[in-house]
């Protein structure tokens, strides 16, 4: 049927309408409008201590305000999904931890973190730190492998809970070296680290803040930091691939995430923008009261390492047959 004015169909001008507001929104410079920037972590987590400076600096620079939206649950799922299926326009981000790549490797998702998800930059880096019971007798990580090699499954190892940093980071060396010890987990941190102090247990991974004034102290022997590169909170305390195990990292990140098509563009302005916020002196102070450091990479950077930590991961928690809690 030929169209003209008097036979148009109905849908057609709001057809029209929606293509035209579509096209108006893409004419116009980014951003036009508030973003709003997700942490699946309730507020005052590690996470949300990032994400707020982050957010101000974010704020001044792109010229909207940049609108924090604490969405915790199942273990970040639930605030990770909503940013996966969200809108690919900029308007909607994530700051996540480093878990975000080991989640695949525990549990049925309802997203894939690589697929679903664009990388913008990987923010700081917080290494986890190698300690002892002081009356272990080793100073070094390769006397400790050879000590726990002497004695295989008769060494306890602390964490702070099933399937965190401090667990995988043990589980990760152990897989690298081929030690067996018993994993013994707590709920939390500071629980780990008392373990240890009391000898519950005789060696673990702890995060630099909890465990490094008990190194000052002298209850507790530092044999090694978890990164590539050492640390600036202990530049004294060698690095695990220094002391001999090559390759070995493990880093308990915060990164910018956008969902998956998000237009170049814009990832490539956001990722301007948030690393230059991450080296502002008011980042960096904050950073540096967790002892975690600013990075800063490439968008490109930071998805081939997303990527390579899925599958490390899926190795590791494969090998030692772990099941989330």
């Amino acid at each position: 049927m030929p169209l003209n004015g008097s036979r148009l169909p109905s849908r057609l001008p709001l057809l029209t309408a929606g293509l035209l507001a579509t096209a108006l929104a893409q004419a116009q410079p980014y951003p036009a409008k508030a973003i709003r920037l997700v942490v699946p972590q309730s507020a005052g987590g590690s996470t949300d201590m990032v994400a707020r400076p982050l957010a101000a600096q974010l704020t001044q620079s792109l010229g909207q305000p940049v609108v924090i939206e604490n969405r915790p649950g199942a273990g970040s799922v639930i605030g990770t999904d909503l940013v996966a299926k969200a809108p690919p326009d900029g308007y909607t981000l994530l700051a996540v931890a480093a878990s975000v790549t080991m989640s695949p490797s525990l549990y049925k998702l309802p997203f894939d973190p690589v697929r679903d998800l664009a990388a913008i930059s990987q923010l700081t880096s917080l290494p986890n730190i190698l300690v002892v019971h002081p009356s272990l007798p080793v100073k070094s990580v390769s006397e400790l492998i050879a000590f726990v090699k002497a004695r295989p499954g008769q060494l306890n190892f602390g964490s702070s809970g099933i399937a965190t940093g401090t667990h995988l980071s043990m589980e990760l060396l152990m897989y690298m070296t081929g030690l067996k010890m018993v994993h013994v987990p707590y709920k939390g941190g500071s629980l780990n680290v008392n373990a240890l102090i009391a000898g519950e247990t005789q060696v673990n991974f702890s995060t630099m803040s909890t465990a490094l004034p008990h190194v000052k102290t002298g209850r507790l022997r530092a044999l090694a930091v978890s990164t590539a590169k050492r640390s600036a909170a202990a530049p004294e305390v060698p690095t695990i691939a220094e002391a001999g195990v090559k390759g070995y990292d493990y880093s308990s990140w915060i990164g910018l995430l956008a969902p998956a098509k998000t237009p170049s563009n814009i990832i490539a302005r956001l990722n301007t923008e948030s690393n230059k916020a991450v080296h502002t002196s008011e980042v960096k102070a904050i950073l540096a009261t967790e002892a975690s450091e600013a990075v800063g990479t490439t968008p490109e950077e930071f998805d081939t390492i997303m990527k390579r930590e899925v599958t490390r991961w899926q190795q590791v928690v494969k090998a030692a047959g772990i099941k989330s809690e």
